[in-house]
């Protein structure tokens, strides 16, 4: 079995800064990452490597060349190679242009029985690349996968709800997107990181590619941000003080006045 699983390097903060000027993210002094739910993907891919040891696990993403040092940890965790999709043609990609070039690497890599995508990235939270990614690929897609066990080339996946779960059968290929309910990534060891730095990283251009610049990057990206802010709270909290029975009896008015009781 092959598998491909897509990663991103993002911020690792939860608390996003937006500058008033410029309305764009604060990245100065925020480390990076490997993105959390991509984690969790990557995670799943090992398991089944676990009890599948001649599946291979290829770590695909697109980014800046500093990217590679997440591809690292990649190959400290477990994955066989690591492939970074890096060129001046990407840049300002938005989730449209991001999964044609994504698609585009896949084909080059030749074919997966799974492709894994962590549901979302923490610095968009848009959940729109895998499902993007597995129309340009033509296979079928299960997301939020929160459980999955395989049976030869069949899965059954558990997909998330907002009040449960529904389990899905599907045959591969096909491409599945992580929630962190679904696993615990596993811990570095010492030995995975020294044998990450002896592995090589294969770089691909869009030369390598079969699409052009106008198929790719900012020029081939729909989505205009107009402005990116962030929200001012306008809730009003109260504070009292005094005797605790006269504080209680405010409390209580307080919320039945909401209707909170």
């Amino acid at each position: 079995m092959r598998i491909i699983v897509c990663v991103k390097q993002v911020p690792d903060t939860t608390e996003v800064r937006i500058d008033p000027v410029t309305h764009t993210m604060i990245r100065a002094g925020v480390p990076s990452i490997l993105n959390p739910e991509d984690a969790n993907a990557l995670e799943e891919a090992l398991r089944i490597k676990d009890v599948a040891p001649s599946t291979q696990v290829i770590a695909l993403t697109m980014g800046p060349p500093q990217a590679s040092a997440m591809l690292r940890e990649c190959l400290a965790m477990g994955a066989d190679e690591a492939v970074l999709l890096s060129d001046r043609a990407f840049a300002g990609a938005d989730t449209w242009a991001t999964s044609n070039a994504l698609a585009s690497a896949i084909r080059s890599l030749g074919c997966a029985d799974i492709v894994f995508v962590g549901r979302q990235a923490i610095d968009g939270d848009t959940a729109q690349v895998g499902p993007e990614l597995a129309e340009r690929l033509d296979i079928p897609q299960v997301t939020y996968v929160r459980g999955l066990t395989l049976s030869g080339e069949t899965l059954t996946a558990e997909r998330q709800l907002e009040t449960g779960y529904e389990v899905i059968r599907v045959t591969t290929p096909v491409l599945l997107s992580a929630v962190k309910e679904l696993n615990t990534p596993r811990y570095l060891s010492i030995l995975g990181i020294c044998e990450a730095y002896e592995k090589e990283i294969k770089v691909l251009s869009i030369a390598d590619l079969d699409i052009t610049p106008a198929d790719t990057g900012l020029k081939a990206s729909p989505t205009k941000v107009v402005r990116s802010f962030s929200p001012v709270s306008s809730r009003a909290g109260l504070i009292w003080q005094g005797d605790i029975n006269d504080m209680t009896g405010k409390l209580i008015n307080a919320l039945r006045e909401k209707h909170a009781i």
